[in-house]
């Protein structure tokens, strides 16, 4: 019996979301920093045997008061969640509040499909605070499973993996045995260095650029990349690049290192810097990021 499913991962920013998705695939899919909203798009990222295939969804953090209409995108990709999964994961962590009567909660028990609740971060409380815990969140919804992990020191992401599959339903493969995720190259190019920027810069820097793929040339034995990271003011740009271009340059270097780690191959990375004003809200500049239809 072959079994499939599409396994859907929502949850607050910051929470760890990534960071399981990345363990339970085994692969560096989705990027990760410390920084809230660090996901902006849905991944899909695809883990398969002989015998099942688990299409697993990563999502970007809930956003409870959206301030862009980029924002209220991301929590549109969210919702989209709901409304297609096998089976949810539910995310939360040790430090997190909630109230009883939050939107989310709501929206959770309205689903059909099973939920799992998977508690990260766990390794910082005791037993009886996570028990604690544990005991509230399934005061509030019928959850199929319940489950503490830390994603970051894969503690239970095996057993969560195992509760995964036995609850999966016979079905097809739903792409090619070999394939791990649904978005081409150039997308996961323009994350690593997304992220990369996320980690160099402060403030609201990271949160103001987005980074779009000009050209991706594969040759034997090497990479030709460019790439354009645009901003939302002039000051913005000049912080990017730094005194003498020395910002740019180190932004270059740890995005390649990262690039030939992830594509296996040589990288010869240019980088540029645009103005473009306003493009949160600009409904074309949306559609060009990804972030709508077009």
């Amino acid at each position: 019996m072959h079994k499939s499913g599409f396994v859907n991962i929502i949850g607050r920013p910051n929470v760890g979301k990534s960071t399981l998705l990345n363990a339970l695939v085994d692969e560096r899919l989705s990027i990760i920093t410390h920084k809230p909203q660090t996901t902006r798009h849905r991944i899909h990222a695809i883990l398969s045997s002989d015998d099942y295939q688990i299409i697993f969804s990563d999502t970007p953090g809930i956003i409870v008061d959206p301030a862009y209409e980029m924002h209220h995108s991301m929590n549109s990709f969210v919702m989209s969640t709901f409304e297609d999964a096998d089976l949810m994961l539910f995310m939360t962590d040790t430090t997190e509040k909630y109230q009883e009567d939050d939107p989310i909660i709501n929206k959770l028990k309205a689903i059909e499909a099973p939920i799992f609740l998977v508690i990260n971060k766990t390794d910082i409380l005791s037993d009886e605070e996570v028990l604690k815990q544990i005991q509230w969140w399934n005061k509030q919804i019928s959850f199929k499973e319940t489950i503490p992990i830390s994603a970051l020191k894969r503690k239970n992401t095996e057993v969560l993996l195992k509760l995964i599959l036995d609850n999966l339903q016979e079905g097809p493969a739903y792409y090619p045995k070999d394939q791990i995720t649904d978005r081409p190259e150039r997308f996961f190019v323009s994350e690593i260095i997304r992220e990369k920027i996320l980690l160099q810069f402060q403030q609201e820097i990271p949160y103001s650029c987005e980074v779009a793929v000009e050209a991706f040339q594969e040759e034997e034995k090497i990479i030709r990349i460019r790439a354009i990271i645009f901003v939302n003011r002039k000051t913005q740009k000049s912080i990017l690049i730094g005194k003498q271009g020395s910002a740019i340059k180190k932004l270059g270097i740890e995005s390649r290192i990262a690039l030939e780690a992830f594509l296996k191959k040589k990288i010869y990375l240019e980088l540029f810097v645009k103005v473009k004003e306003g493009w949160r809200d600009e409904d074309r500049s949306l559609k060009q990021f990804g972030y709508k239809e077009k």
